[in-house]
């Protein structure tokens, strides 16, 4: 199982001119947390001013997951209504792989 999340959502239309939705999946995953610790004491000065700004400034975010790009689904209307998912933007998926199947289900 893999979790995706709805990056992007954009109106297309196919070569032959019928319109359709691309839809473009990225992968989360969980960035594992460990202690660096500097070797000298200017490396620790900075590691603790890079701290206090990652916790004063919403510029410098901390991170817990990053996001891989995974898939992007080309779609027809008449495909995008046949798939029965109502994509949205920052919607995470459960992405079961199996059999030659895709499997997409609504991640609590």
């Amino acid at each position: 199982m893999i979790r995706v999340r709805v990056q992007k959502i954009e109106s297309i239309r196919d070569p032959d001119g019928n319109l359709g939705k691309r839809i473009e999946l990225i992968e989360e995953r969980s960035v594992p947390r460990f202690a660096v610790r500097p070797s000298s004491e200017e490396a620790r000065m900075v590691q603790g001013v890079v701290q206090a700004l990652q916790q004063q400034l919403p510029v410098f975010p901390t991170r817990a997951q990053f996001s891989l790009p995974k898939m992007i689904l080309f779609l027809t209307e008449p495909e995008y209504e046949e798939l029965g998912i109502d994509f949205d933007v920052n919607q995470i998926y459960e992405l079961n792989l199996s059999n030659q199947t895709l499997r997409f289900k609504k991640a609590p």
